[in-house]
């Protein structure tokens, strides 16, 4: 049976077997006797995206008892692709992501009109704006829609979507559907501070099924 630790656009975290491209973490949240989650869905702001191969070649045990020996504690989250993890409002990790970690600083600082924005800063103004924090989803008009940048997630007509040159790509823990039209209306998934940094030019990874 799957552990609940696939994270959507949304940032709900369920139980599939679907593989993704990315771990990343939020603090320890699970019981690792059970090997299930606690009710508490983060217990640090920063929120992570991180590789699957450990810089150091270290392996774990998901949702294991994270004990010294076996690397900081935290419990392992994993995401279809970077788009996905920026949607849920979580952002590249300095440590095994340095070079993805300090585009998205930069062009986080410029998009939000900032002169420089520590990991501290961009997690504090994350947290404000995450879906799983607040509950909200900003209403979107089409031509606000139209006006979002390529990487940015929505929800309409029920569905999840991602999205890319102009079109709405149905968004899955497998992956993504045939190219559509862009919906008439729509709540926004992710991160304002987030769309920011997009806006300003930071190129998150995409899974392949969105590819052309």
């Amino acid at each position: 049976m799957p552990l609940q630790n696939r994270v959507d656009p949304a940032g709900e975290i369920v139980a599939t077997p679907a593989r993704g491209l990315f771990t990343g973490n939020r603090g320890v949240i699970h019981d690792p006797a059970s090997k299930t989650l606690l009710s508490r869905r983060w217990t640090t702001k920063a929120w992570i995206v991180c590789t699957l191969e450990h810089p150091h070649g270290t392996r774990r045990e998901p949702m294991g008892r994270n004990s010294p020996s076996r690397g900081a504690g935290w419990t392992e989250l994993f995401f279809l692709d970077e788009v996905t993890a920026l949607a849920a409002g979580h952002r590249p990790c300095f440590y095994c992501r340095r070079d993805a970690a300090r585009d998205f600083q930069r062009f986080f600082a410029r998009g939000n009109g900032l002169a420089t924005a520590t990991a501290p800063e961009i997690d504090s103004l994350l947290h404000a704006e995450r879906h799983a924090v607040t509950g909200e989803k900003p209403p979107l008009q089409q031509d606000q829609i139209r006006q979002l940048p390529d990487g940015a997630a929505i929800v309409a007509n029920a569905g999840i979507f991602a999205l890319r040159a102009g079109l709405a790509l149905p968004w899955s823990f497998s992956g993504y559907g045939e190219p559509r039209a862009l919906p008439a209306h729509a709540r926004l998934l992710t991160p304002r501070s987030t769309i920011a940094a997009l806006r300003a030019g930071y190129a998150p990874a995409w899974h392949p099924s969105a590819l052309p």
